[in-house]
């Protein structure tokens, strides 16, 4: 099973989660952001529809998959 890890970082003069190179916006405290990465990582863990999806990938290529609705990641917070 895949494991996603939002992390906890400042960002913008505030703080946000991060996930890879992404970042949230930013929240005025560092225990704001933490409550909404937690928020966060139990949407992403909440089974879904099947669906065909559509996207493009860092060379222009365009791909098509299957999403399986109740294939969700593991997710947690850090720092």
């Amino acid at each position: 099973m895949t494991m996603v890890h939002y992390r906890i970082v400042p960002h913008d003069g505030g703080w946000a989660y991060k996930l890879g190179d992404v970042f949230s916006e930013p929240f005025p405290s560092r225990e704001r952001a933490f409550k909404a990465a937690q928020a966060v990582a139990r949407e992403q863990r909440t089974p879904g529809e099947t669906a065909q999806i559509e996207y493009q990938d860092e060379n222009g290529e365009w791909h098509v998959e299957t999403a399986y609705g109740d294939d969700r990641p593991e997710a947690d917070v850090k720092g």
